[in-house]
């Protein structure tokens, strides 16, 4: 196994990005490809250094890409750069062009934490073309107004005008909204495999179990669960085994 260091400029972001890859031992090339993506407040090494990741894959004939998302949630700002297409297009691309992986989307599967948990089901949602299936933990799946918590007002003191710059002022319906990117894809018959999950102490867990309700409500067939924890490593590095069993499809129930 080896954990590649990667260093490029991306020309969709015009500025040079970094991203970790795992390269398996076991199994024969090329690989199917998992790719991770972090929160809003890390960056593309958070993973391998807060969780066992490396240790999880060992044994698994499968790439797992950890690239740099900084904090534009995966998505095509509406004042900024199109993070969507730069993971969707320009990270893949990179990926598959220098590394020994599958180029079918049904070996293609994307997951993250928080942020990007939200950015690996609307990456999944828009482009099943390209992804298989999406896995989240604890996402931030807004959809209207935010609202700044008051236990943490320095932190999130600028966040309603970042978020202003991200979504635009009418995120609901458009390209930044999942239940919205559902809907298209189930009418057009292509919804990829969805799982999610989310800790019973964590701040986004409304916001979770309102995006299984309305999913629900649509009949587009996903996996949720909720377990004990909070927004926290401790769960993470428990429940990415969950979503490396569900994209596996080893003894995750649907």
């Amino acid at each position: 196994m080896a954990l590649c260091d990667v260093h490029f400029k991306s020309l969709v972001l015009m500025k040079q990005v970094g991203m970790y890859v795992i390269l398996p031992e076991a199994g024969q090339p090329p690989y199917r490809t998992f790719y991770l993506l972090h929160g809003l407040s890390d960056d593309y090494t958070i993973w391998q250094r807060r969780t066992r990741i490396e240790s999880y894959v060992q044994n698994l004939p499968l790439m797992v890409v950890m690239p740099d998302g900084l904090r534009g949630f995966y998505t095509d700002n509406a004042a900024g750069p199109a993070y969507g297409r730069y993971i969707s297009e320009e990270i893949v691309g990179f990926v598959e062009r220098n590394f020994p992986a599958k180029r079918e989307s049904s070996s293609r599967f994307i997951g993250g934490l928080s942020m990007g948990g939200y950015g690996a089901v609307r990456l999944a949602l828009q482009h099943p073309e390209i992804f298989s299936s999406a896995s989240s933990h604890s996402g931030a799946f807004m959809r209207g107004p935010i609202t700044v918590s008051n236990e943490s007002p320095d932190r999130f003191s600028n966040f309603p005008e970042e978020m202003l710059q991200i979504f635009g002022p009418h995120p609901h319906g458009s390209a930044h909204d999942v239940l919205a990117l559902a809907q298209r894809a189930k009418t057009a018959n292509a919804v990829p495999r969805l799982y999610f999950d989310c800790g019973t102490d964590d701040y986004l867990l409304e916001a979770n179990r309102a995006l299984h309700r309305e999913l629900t409500k649509m009949n587009i067939p996903h996996v949720y669960r909720e377990f004990p924890g909070g927004h926290e490593w401790d769960y993470w590095d428990r429940h990415i085994q969950d979503a490396l069993k569900f994209h596996l499809g080893e003894g995750m129930v649907e």
